[in-house]
């Protein structure tokens, strides 16, 4: 009978102590006319991290770093042509995994980059 109490107490120290899964960090990438912030975006590769983008102009814009969100394991959301469409005053998020690199983004809507909106991510 001792045994299995002393069984019983180690399994529960085992379950009781594992930590939790971690969240993925988050990080708002903030979009007006014409920039973005922060600059640059600082993330730890191989950790998952929940990328908001708010978008606080009317107007539309967009978020295009192909290579990076190429080079990413896209655990939820989308970039299609790695690109995140935002709409005046929208929010939209992706998780994702980064690699480790120095990346370039931009908007690609016409003359918004000329206009300062380009951004480097930096994947340490």
């Amino acid at each position: 009978m001792f045994g299995y109490r002393v069984a019983a107490a180690a399994a529960l120290s085992l379950v009781l102590g594992a930590p939790a899964a971690a969240q993925p960090a988050r990080q708002t990438i903030v979009v007006w006319s014409f920039g973005f912030s922060p600059q640059p975006i600082q993330l730890a590769a191989g950790r998952p991290v929940t990328l908001v983008f708010q978008n606080r102009s009317s107007g539309s814009h967009d978020f295009t770093a192909e290579t990076f969100f190429g080079a990413s394991k896209i655990v939820a959301g989308s970039a299609p042509e790695g690109e995140i469409e935002l709409r005046g005053n929208e929010t939209k998020s992706i998780t994702l995994i980064p690699r480790a690199g120095v990346y370039k983004a931009h908007c690609s809507h016409f003359m918004h980059s000329m206009l300062g909106m380009t951004d480097r991510i930096i994947v340490n």
